[in-house]
């Protein structure tokens, strides 16, 4: 009799790998070197930290600015890229650079954790991932020490290579202050960097290409277009603008006069200070004011901005812009008894809808069992612990000051719901199924039910 071959779909393997660089990053951080005080740190919080890294998150139990020595900061800083990028893109890299043949299990595994719907040039399309990366984040890093160099000296070479990496992955961990960057709430510079960095981040690469395609023609003095982009780039687009501006608009109505926020601040300052909560609260996690200081309709909007998240194939978390765009007019077609859903003149597929569908239910069921098993474990208020798991789920990573005082229990429930925020929801679907497809020899009758 034979033995039946084990073998690991590619969603097992991608959960599998980020579970790996995790556990390695989590060993690495236990290590007395890795302190700055020459004493080894907690395991539990090495993991947490290690986590909130590697899943680009930015919740931390422990400051990171004073907690970690040089050698932590690095080990954090490549956990923060390799999480960026995703484990298996930066093992093609290496495959690539060593000139090794990639067989089609590998570039199987590459569409799976690139999220794509094509192998068709998947290689070429990893370079390209890779050297606008690096492109991107070395030229925010040199846009950085204009500032921090002056003011930490050498130091600030590093802080602005960190904060580039960190801003460009959505990770919302920094190495200069307690505070994020409070600090720097006024500063156009810090501000408009920073953005910029978590915009192109988590537009997500496809959107990227569509433009240079645009600007190449144009270039060329040939006809080019908005309406010459692809579909998901045009949602991707409008949907994120729609997000900054109603959002900072928002956030700026709701904290007007709010003295603890930006109600004692100038016009100019006030307009800032919200773009930047509105842009960095959809999974960068950077604070320019502190969170337990917002209003309840800001912190509230907030959490549907962190819910949402960034855009497909990028660096950002959430459920992603293009999943709800996809929602809502799927919605609007239904209230308006149409048979098709689409955006800009394109019918959307039916298979997409229900992948936009199960995508927002998983994240939405994580988000609820974390946040009852969080409000089992700690007495904190009920907006902290929401506002506290949404963001690990959505791998945002603010939090209205609940993280650093959450017991062992709290630590390890925020640790998973940024594993499984991270790996994906629908991944996490795909990885608890079999793997075979089941198809149904027997159709069974269909019966009308009542809904809503």
């Amino acid at each position: 009799m034979m033995k039946k071959k084990f073998s690991l779909s590619t969603t097992h393997m991608i959960m599998l790998s980020f579970l790996a660089v995790i556990l390695v990053g989590s060993l690495l951080l236990s290590l007395p070197i890795s302190s700055a005080n020459g004493k080894a740190v907690p395991y539990l919080d090495a993991l947490f930290t290690a986590t909130t890294a590697t899943c680009v998150t930015g919740l931390v139990t422990l400051p990171t600015v004073t907690t970690w020595s040089v050698f932590g900061q690095v080990i954090i800083l490549v956990l923060i890229q390799v999480g960026g990028l995703g484990v298996i893109t930066i093992m093609s890299a290496i495959m690539i650079l060593l000139q090794k043949r990639m067989g089609i299990n590998s570039r199987l595994l590459l569409q799976d954790a690139l999220n794509l719907n094509s192998l068709s040039g998947i290689v070429r399309f990893v370079k390209r991932v890779l050297l606008g990366t690096f492109l991107v984040e070395g030229i925010g890093a040199l846009l950085y020490m204009i500032e921090f160099v002056p003011e930490y000296g050498l130091r600030g070479i590093w802080i602005s290579v960190f904060t580039s990496i960190s801003a460009f992955c959505n990770a919302g961990i920094d190495i200069i202050a307690e505070n994020s960057l409070c600090n720097y709430a006024t500063n156009p510079l810090i501000n408009a960097v920073t953005s910029l960095l978590i915009i192109l981040g988590g537009i997500g690469y496809i959107v990227w290409w569509d433009m240079m395609g645009l600007g190449k023609r144009t270039a060329q003095k040939k006809h080019m277009s908005f309406r010459n982009l692809s579909l998901h780039s045009k949602i991707a687009i409008v949907t994120t603008l729609i997000l900054i501006f109603g959002g900072g608009v928002l956030i700026l109505l709701f904290e007007y006069d709010n003295p603890l926020t930006i109600g004692n601040l100038s016009i100019f300052d006030k307009i800032q200070v919200s773009l930047f909560q509105s842009i960095s609260t959809r999974t960068a996690g950077f604070a320019t004011v502190p969170q337990q200081n917002l209003t309840n309709a800001s912190s509230i909007l907030c959490l549907l901005l962190m819910s949402i998240g960034g855009s497909p194939v990028g660096t950002a978390g959430g459920i992603k812009t293009v999943t709800v765009a996809v929602l809502v007019v799927s919605a609007i077609a239904t209230i308006q008894n149409k048979q098709e859903v689409s955006m800009f003149n394109r019918n959307i597929s039916k298979q997409m809808v229900n992948k936009a569908v199960a995508v927002t239910l998983m994240s939405f069921s994580i988000m609820l069992t974390s946040t009852i098993l969080l409000s089992a474990v700690s007495g904190a208020d009920a907006l902290d612990i929401f506002f506290e798991t949404v963001s690990a789920t959505a791998t945002v990573g603010l939090t209205r000051d609940l993280t650093p005082v959450l017991n062992s229990a709290g630590k390890m429930i925020i640790i998973g719901t940024m594993y499984l925020g991270r790996v994906g929801p629908i991944s996490l679907a795909l990885a608890l199924n079999s793997g075979k497809k089941h198809q149904n020899i027997i159709k069974n009758p269909t019966e009308e039910i009542s809904v809503g």
